[in-house]
């Protein structure tokens, strides 16, 4: 059995995130996924969606085994518990995967960390992009 893991803050949930979940799940059996915490979030504007609804909106998809919300103070800390064989990073997550590998073994986690290369084009396939509509809408 090969769990995967996914993670993001899936703000907003758009075509680009379903795409993103479909091809971790083509990487295993199960899938697991982590929905970053508010607090959480640094390297980009804070979510729109609280994390509580953003956590049941990723648990109700078909293709989610088991969703959670990540720890407020180490990112490794679900990932001891969850054990995954398969670490699935989206096309635009900024980390270096060969880095978070070698924080993981320095964490006791021996995942493999695999880059998504798919990536949906279109218009509002970003959260961010979903938000510019919106605003821009109401002018």
């Amino acid at each position: 059995m090969v769990r995967v893991l996914a993670t993001g803050t899936f703000d907003i949930l758009h075509p680009g995130h379903l795409l993103y979940l479909s091809a971790a799940k083509a990487l295993g059996d199960e899938l697991y996924v982590i929905v970053a915490r508010d607090s959480m979030v640094k390297h980009k504007p804070k979510p729109i969606v609280p994390e509580g609804q953003r956590l049941a909106m990723v648990s109700a998809l078909r293709i989610v085994d088991m969703a959670m919300l990540g720890s407020e103070t180490d990112m490794f800390e679900p990932l001891r518990g969850i054990k995954p064989d398969i670490i699935a990073l989206g096309k635009n997550q900024f980390f270096d995967e060969k880095e978070l590998e070698a924080r993981l073994k320095a964490h006791g986690i021996h995942a493999k960390v695999i880059r998504i290369k798919a990536f949906e084009e279109c218009e509002l396939c970003s959260s961010g992009a979903i938000i510019r509509k919106i605003l821009s809408s109401n002018r």
